[in-house]
């Protein structure tokens, strides 16, 4: 993305002038104001006839990138150049019906946002969508699009998908390409999608991935410290899942992370790795400009304004170390079964505590796959009670294709029981 007085870059394939009327009805508030086309896909391709959304992170030629935020939207010039994913899923044939919210230049988990709102989660209407892809979990939630980009530094996909009951995929760390799309962390950013149905989730892994390998994965690991983090409605779920992978490969119930109380350890590494990146990335923009951002966002900019350079650099060693560590458990062909979350979605009117109690627990989870650089797919399932919750399956790097039909072939299998 380009501010106003930024280098003119290329024009893309995608021509903007071909875009026509937004015909979508978004009862859930799940599209940006600024965002409201229809842009008409190749007339045949591997994802013809499916509709897509993307985040307002991502660029397309000839519409402007919000990022959520009033003043970034103000301070940007409209880019000429769509970002690579958008151009390869319309020459894959998908249509693309406009861009979603997403919550403040992505620095949330919680799905709301100071300036435009909170989408509704068809799935839960009194919870939040989860963030901070919320309008692209929204919109596929509610089936106005087939499918939806989201991005994903520390769980923003997949803490929506485990929110609104659909599927979504953290992809490996540099495999799907984030130029041309507003950054939080370029340390931790990750371009992704989400989809209601499993078929199209495929569809789309396969049309965007067709270079990865389809790497076999023969062994299953069910790490106990990180079943613990989660409430109790996910752990049947959490087991079923296990023990039928289990069933055509060797299990092993252990400890991911090694020790007790080091998955906070790896949480306070990322929270202190990705807040110094943030802040390289925009307190430049943010202290010339100063933008008006919702408190909870302000006070996580303010904390990457004072991360010193040594604490983050003691965060990398950390990082290096679990990478290390998590990579060597999985090996080649090794995947974990962990919760996507640490709860169903929190109330619309939860308190700031009880937001920032389950932001702690549920970063304990999603930081491996960041700090690791790993793909991760959270897989859709119900609780008792009847509300959304995902199971995550956690891969080797570069084996997103393999890890979207193991996750999807176990779904089927367990689909007409508990979940």
């Amino acid at each position: 993305m380009n501010t106003a007085s930024g280098i003119t870059p290329a024009i893309t394939n995608t021509n903007a002038s071909a875009a026509t009327a937004f015909d979508i009805d978004d009862h859930v508030g799940a599209f940006v104001a600024h965002g409201r086309f229809t842009l008409a896909g190749a007339a045949s391709g591997p994802l013809a006839g499916l509709r897509f959304a993307a985040k307002d992170l991502f660029d397309v030629a000839g519409q402007p990138t919000g990022a959520g935020n009033p003043d970034w939207l103000r301070t940007h010039a409209i880019p000429r150049r769509s970002n690579a994913l958008v151009d390869q899923l319309l020459q894959a044939g998908a249509t693309l019906v406009g861009k979603t919210l997403t919550d403040e230049l992505a620095y949330s988990i919680h799905g709301d946002n100071y300036h435009y709102g909170t989408p509704i989660n068809s799935a839960a209407p009194e919870r939040v969508p989860g963030g901070s892809s919320s309008g692209s979990a929204a919109a596929v939630a509610a089936r106005l699009c087939d499918f939806a980009l989201g991005t994903d530094t520390g769980g923003s996909t997949r803490v929506p998908a485990s929110y609104c009951g659909v599927w979504g995929l953290r992809t490996s760390f540099g495999l799907l390409s984030t130029a041309s799309m507003a950054p939080l962390c370029p340390r931790f950013d990750t371009a992704t999608w989400l989809a209601h149905d499993p078929e199209v989730f495929e569809r789309v892994g396969r049309a965007l991935l067709p270079g990865t390998a389809d790497t076999p994965l023969r062994k299953v690991l069910l790490p106990f410290d990180m079943l613990e983090l989660a409430d109790p409605e996910f752990h049947p779920v959490l087991h079923r899942v296990y023990e039928g992978l289990r069933k055509t490969m060797p299990g092993e119930h252990m400890r991911l992370s090694g020790a007790e109380g080091e998955l906070e350890r790896w949480r306070q590494a990322y929270v202190s790795a990705s807040a110094y990146d943030a802040w390289q990335c925009h307190g430049d923009w943010i202290s010339q400009t100063r933008p008006a951002f919702g408190p909870a966002v302000q006070a996580r900019w303010d904390m990457a304004r004072d991360t010193s350079a040594e604490t983050a650099r003691a965060a990398r060693e950390k990082q290096d170390l679990v990478r290390h560590r998590v990579r060597t458990l999985l090996g080649a062909d090794g995947v974990a079964v962990i919760p996507s979350a640490s709860s169903v979605a929190p109330l619309r009117d939860a308190s700031a505590a009880e937001i920032d109690q389950v932001r702690a627990r549920t970063f304990r989870l999603t930081c491996v796959a960041g700090l690791a650089g790993l793909p991760q797919v959270s897989l859709p399932f119900t609780s008792p009670a009847g509300l959304p919750i995902g199971v995550s399956l956690l891969g080797p790097a570069g084996s997103d294709l393999a890890l979207i039909g193991l996750a999807t072939r176990i779904w089927r299998t367990l689909q007409g029981g508990a979940g």
